[in-house]
């Protein structure tokens, strides 16, 4: 089992650091970093077991046949990691398309 994240992804990751210390959800630059990298690590290390739905129509801009598991870092915060799967030489490689939380997305689920 792999799990690639696509560069579009990764960017939106990468600028999450900084739109979480701005808007000062976080106080320190290095905490915002901390829950970024542990939201990355908590999906390349758990996606395959996590319960995972058909992804509503309204993401198919994303990508078509995806999926989404939802990942709870906090009690009001809920990321959705949109996805699809393929097979390579015989192992399962699933590829993150999107990622959005409950703030933004909850109306289209």
């Amino acid at each position: 089992m792999r799990v690639l994240i696509l560069p579009e992804v990764q960017q939106y990751f990468y600028e999450l650091q900084y739109i979480l210390y701005e808007k000062e959800y976080f106080c320190f630059l290095d905490t915002s970093e901390k829950y970024v990298n542990d939201l990355i690590d908590d999906i390349e290390a758990n996606l395959h077991t996590r319960l995972h739905k058909p992804a509503p129509l309204y993401f198919e801009k994303y990508g078509n046949n995806m999926k989404y598991a939802a990942f709870r870092k906090s009690k009001n915060t809920i990321w959705y990691v949109f996805f699809e799967t393929y097979m390579d030489d015989g192992e399962v490689v699933y590829l993150v398309r999107h990622i959005a939380n409950n703030h933004v997305i909850a109306q289209f689920l």
